[in-house]
């Protein structure tokens, strides 16, 4: 099982090693990797050079490291996306050859707050709409979704049967969403949302939060969306000017 050296630094060699591995299903999705000491002797590498190459593959979110407990192989994401590209929820889960579902929890109308004035430029006497939603695939879920829309964007045909706002306002409004700000944040144990999307304690989650922009760059709809960090992937295509 040792590596086998090539002209290539000795700690890529081990990453494509334990690639492979993990691949070969030798080590399973949320599977504990044998000890440092252990994998070091197994792989005929020295400590140094195996913590270099476990420390890139953490960095690629192909393991997670757990202070104290040891290291494991993290779950590959079920859903992938481009966050240059402007795709509802639903419609990652029907790429992922999965059916979408809805979990309603609540849904109002309530006040502006002073950044929901300064998102929309609304004035204080104006309503906003508030839902909230768990959304899920193949029955599993995935996704917690906070939506903000004023009062006078909202689709009076919306009904909570519906799965993607996005659709709603295209087929319903003459305000269609084209394009958004997107900010993406990292997230530990959330005490509300985790128990909802039932995460295990260490499961991160993705919080991704958009103000989406009609045609004529009017705010019409702001979203936070939690998702479950081992369920989803997003990258984004960058040129060079």
């Amino acid at each position: 099982m040792t590596i086998k050296s090539d002209s290539r630094h000795l700690y890529l060699q081990v990453i494509d090693r334990l690639k492979r591995d993990i691949e070969a299903g030798i080590y399973k999705e949320k599977e504990k990797l044998p000890s440092e000491f252990e994998l070091a002797k197994q792989l005929g590498v020295s400590r140094a050079t195996l913590r270099e190459a476990l420390r890139i593959l953490e960095e690629e979110n192909v393991i997670i490291r757990r202070h104290g407990v040891g290291t494991f192989v993290n779950a590959k994401p079920l859903f992938t996306s481009g966050i240059e590209q402007l795709n509802s929820v639903t419609d990652m889960i029907i790429q992922a050859n999965m059916e979408p579902g809805t979990i309603f929890l609540n849904s109002g109308i309530q006040s502006p707050t002073e950044e929901d004035r300064r998102r929309f430029g609304c004035e204080p006497e104006e309503e906003i709409f508030v839902i909230e939603r768990v959304r899920t695939a193949n029955g599993e879920p995935v996704v917690y979704c906070l939506d903000k829309i004023p009062v006078k964007y909202y689709p009076e045909s919306y009904s909570h049967s519906d799965e993607s706002l996005f659709s709603v306002l295209d087929r319903t409004s003459s305000r269609k969403i084209s394009h958004a700000i997107a900010q993406i944040e990292p997230f530990g144990y959330h005490e509300k949302v985790s128990p909802i999307l039932q995460c295990d304690p260490e499961t991160a989650l993705l919080i991704l939060k958009q103000l989406h922009f009609d045609e004529t760059d009017q705010p019409i709809l702001y979203s936070v969306n939690y998702f479950k960090a081992d369920k989803f992937s997003f990258h984004v295509l960058r040129k060079r000017f």
